[in-house]
């Protein structure tokens, strides 16, 4: 499966390589809220900033096979300018996920916290290409009795899946600099690309991420044996990408994830495993200090791969 990260801008590269077909995009770019990056100026005039976004979709869309997705992630405030800016350049809406933070909301002085991101799942034509309708069982609500005998099904509000936001401790999945320095103040999880990419892809399909960041996109899509194709502008953040492609870190490894989608049907036809895979998962979860294997589910060979608190570990 071709895996390639590759240095430059996306709009040029777009441009000069016409042949080039893509079936799912994520498309996470600078949001313009005045970040400090090396190459790119993020404070741009509104008018302008959104003038390239237009551009960028346009030229996606040009690059995708018919039915292809596109998840277009942004700020809750640029709601609108991110489903004009898709309708404008010819994509049809399907839905408009939130994604809730689990940390605390951030204050306004007149107005609501703030506590999710958007992302806008389009698709060019009017039936997907491909659409997997994933199954998964977080906790029992305190007002459900029952247990579920074969989970639910996504949702349009994805309020189980942890940010990475700095500021707080995020676990060991954010890149960091020597002395403990975020790497990126922007990384997207590992979980979200997940779910993204089984919802709206099949193995063998081409991935694409105009704005790589540092590689979220490719670390998934490689493990689920989908070609994938980055860009990413930043030198630096290639670098960074190219040495996570070449070491799996634990961290990255989306088998303990497996039993999330346990009860999703044919889940082996989107993501096939094999009997290697599965011992290293075994063997991660029995040296994990923060889970274990959970005994008795036997809906899916990795159903048992849950990871759960240590405080909830059971002896023996």
């Amino acid at each position: 499966m071709r895996c390639d990260i590759i240095k430059g801008d996306c709009e040029e590269y777009l441009k000069q390589n016409s042949p080039e077909v893509f079936d799912l995009t994520f498309l996470d770019p600078p949001f313009n809220q005045g970040k400090d990056y090396n190459s790119h100026n993020d404070k741009m005039p509104p008018t302008e900033y959104w003038a390239w976004m237009e551009r960028v979709c346009r030229l996606i869309y040009n690059h995708t096979s018919e039915g292809g997705a596109i998840y277009f992630m942004q700020r809750e405030k640029n709601t609108q300018s991110v489903l004009d800016c898709l309708h404008k350049t010819g994509w049809n809406f399907r839905n408009l996920i939130i994604w809730q933070k689990k940390t605390s909301a951030v204050p306004i002085e007149k107005g609501f916290g703030k506590h999710y991101q958007i992302i806008a799942y389009f698709t060019r034509g009017e039936k997907p290409r491909i659409f997997n309708k994933l199954r998964i069982n977080p906790p029992l609500l305190v007002t459900e009795k029952y247990e579920r005998k074969n989970g639910m099904f996504v949702t349009d509000v994805w309020d189980d899946i942890r940010e990475l936001t700095s500021g707080y401790f995020a676990g060991p999945e954010p890149l960091r600099k020597p002395g403990g320095k975020r790497a990126h103040t922007q990384q997207s999880p590992v979980q979200l690309l997940l779910r993204i990419i089984l919802s709206s892809s099949k193995i063998g399909d081409t991935i694409f991420d105009p704005f790589a960041g540092t590689g979220t996109t490719l670390v998934v899509a490689k493990q689920l044996m989908r070609s994938v194709v980055g860009i990413e502008i930043d030198e630096s953040y290639v670098n960074l990408i190219k040495q996570r492609l070449s070491m799996l870190r634990a961290s990255d490894n989306i088998l303990k994830y497996r039993g999330d989608y346990a009860f999703t049907e044919k889940l082996d036809e989107i993501w096939s495993v094999d009997y290697k895979q599965k011992k290293i998962a075994v063997e991660e979860q029995k040296t994990s200090t923060k889970g274990y294997i959970k005994k008795g589910e036997e809906k899916s060979q990795f159903m048992q791969y849950r990871i759960f608190d240590k405080s909830h570990q059971k002896k023996g």
